[in-house]
């Protein structure tokens, strides 16, 4: 039955148009924004899962920034230290050539000394990138982020750790390790380290007790230094960590500084030494006669400070040169303990930035292969419609005219 109210022949035909006009809309649009996964309605799954992906890529940039700066702060570290080692080991030399020096070489010896010294203080100063100082002491620890951890849905922060050094070579802090009589008033520590002094009397004695205190902070520590000065001349013995770790501690440091006093050669001065309970005394005699020198008694405790290079500061060839040599080569080895330190931590910093750029790669390639549109499939596609659009257009036509026959029926 032929009808001129209903032509199915023409509603099938639009119905056929519509839909590929809508798919072609959706094959032009991947082609022109170059993604079959542009919006939500899209395909809501995949849409979330590239948009959860895109933000965790945005957040690998920020931490790749953040690792470049963190390779930057820790190479101007090891930079530093390297220099540190290198201006140690120029120090090294000065001792090593003092060791047969007479006196005025050594005066000139330990002027290049106290130069270097004040080097690797500057060194050290300087050694900050963005404000953080990884070799003063300031910053014990720092973390760096380095990666995200999204495991169980919940996303964790992950952080490597740099351990900072310290490397300064100052500082002096009060100890009370003297007390005295008999003529040299030593008494406890006043502002800085310099003691009371007194004077040994012609002829006459004076008595240095040499005690460490009872707390922790009052007690000798390796790289510590206790100084006499006698007739114009300075000994003075530099504790080490052997020292500390014997039980008469006081009876070691007296008897060094003994031997330190000795070799400056005073004439008409003796020292007697004893040791009772933990006392360790120091006696000074002044055996010249009526008429002959006073000895001015000045004793100084210099605390090495909490720097790995604490005990750089006490380093003296014109007084101790084989003590100096002894020293030098533990500052040496602790400004290449640091130097190595930061050395290994920048190459993780720098694998770590190098992983997470390739991560970040591979992501953007994941997303892409959800959502971005196979151009050869889409040109085929697009070609196809617009053929099938070219076709059903004409068959619409062709069933609109349907009814113009019914009218020959009617002639």
């Amino acid at each position: 039955m032929s009808s001129i109210l209903t032509n199915n022949s023409a509603m099938a035909a639009l119905q056929t148009l519509k839909s590929i006009h809508a798919s072609l809309e959706q094959v032009t649009s991947e082609v022109s924004s170059g993604k079959r996964v542009n919006q939500a309605k899209d395909n809501p799954a995949i849409w979330a899962v590239s948009k959860v992906i895109s933000t965790d890529i945005d957040s690998f940039k920020t931490i790749s920034d953040n690792l470049g700066l963190g390779v930057a702060t820790v190479g101007v570290a090891a930079d530093a230290s390297q220099t540190v080692v290198d201006n140690l080991g120029q120090i090294r030399n000065k001792i090593i050539a003092a060791q047969q020096a007479s006196g005025a070489d050594r005066t000139k010896l330990q002027n290049d000394i106290v130069a270097y010294r004040e080097n690797i203080t500057n060194v050290v100063k300087g050694a900050q990138f963005n404000g953080l100082n990884l070799l003063n002491g300031t910053a014990p620890t720092t973390n760096i982020l380095a990666s995200l951890d999204r495991s169980g849905g919940t996303v964790t922060a992950t952080n490597i750790t740099v351990t900072g050094q310290n490397l300064t070579s100052g500082g002096y802090t009060k100890k009370t390790v003297f007390t005295g009589s008999d003529g040299v008033s030593l008494g406890a520590d006043v502002a800085g380290f310099a003691l009371n002094s007194g004077t040994v009397a012609l002829p006459g004695t004076g008595k240095l007790i040499i005690q460490q205190g009872a707390a922790a902070a009052n007690k000798f520590a390796a790289g510590d230094s206790v100084s006499v000065t006698l007739g114009g001349k300075t000994a003075t013995y530099t504790v080490t960590a052997a020292d500390v770790g014997t039980t008469n501690v006081n009876e070691v440091v007296a008897i060094g500084l003994k031997t330190a006093v000795e070799t400056l050669g005073i004439a008409g001065l003796t020292i007697d030494y004893d040791y009772t309970g933990s006392l360790a005394t120091l006696t000074f005699k002044n055996s010249n006669g009526a008429g002959g020198t006073d000895y001015r008694v000045a004793a100084q405790f210099a605390n090495a400070g909490s720097g790995g290079l604490a005990a750089l500061t006490n380093i003296d060839v014109t007084t101790n040169a084989v003590g100096a040599l002894g020293s030098i080569d533990a500052l040496i080895s602790t400004a290449i303990t640091a130097t190595t330190s930061f050395a290994t931590t920048q190459v993780k910093i720098e694998t770590q930035r190098s992983f997470v750029n390739n991560l970040a790669d591979s992501l953007k390639t994941g997303i892409g292969a959800m959502v971005d549109t196979d151009m050869e499939e889409a040109s085929a596609r697009l070609q196809a419609l617009q053929v099938q659009q070219q076709l059903s257009t004409q068959a619409l036509s062709i069933a609109n005219q349907q009814s113009q026959g019914l009218l020959s029926l009617f002639r």
